[in-house]
């Protein structure tokens, strides 16, 4: 019996995920060319926009209150050994200075989470929006 020596099938190239992926990116480009287009319309828009020699804002926003809350409970503002309803009084007062004022709270390590959680309710009643809260990277060696 003779031997077959020559491959019945050809082989071939499967070019279908190719293909798809030009077609990727020729909708990402066109996309694209859209939104680079929006970008050029408004710069030639025929403007003059008028020029200042110090454009500086009329008031410095305040530097955010710092609460602290040591280990042993006690709550200071500014220094300031505070109740949770003078906290509130106080940045009730701060608020009504400057709306956007902020507050960063330091709770010690040791401390009841409790007594953070309530310093967090209070300027949440005091509808303070801008709360952080410190915390400390851990150090690796």
């Amino acid at each position: 019996m003779p031997l077959k020596i020559q491959r019945d099938d050809q082989l071939s190239i499967n070019l279908t995920p190719m293909i798809d992926i030009v077609f990727l990116l020729i909708i990402f480009f066109m996309v694209g060319t859209k939104f680079s287009e929006l970008e050029t319309a408004e710069r030639d828009i025929a403007l003059q926009v008028p020029q200042v020699s110090n454009a500086e804002s009329l008031h410095d926003p305040p530097k955010p209150q710092v609460i602290n809350v040591y280990a042993d409970g006690t709550i200071a503002l500014s220094g300031e050994s505070l109740s949770l309803t003078d906290l509130a009084r106080r940045l009730r007062d701060g608020k009504a200075t400057y709306q956007q004022s902020g507050v960063v709270i330091r709770g010690d390590g040791q401390v009841v989470y409790q007594q953070v959680a309530d310093v967090i309710a209070t300027c949440r009643q005091s509808e303070i929006t801008n709360l952080n809260i410190a915390v400390r990277p851990i150090e690796r060696r």
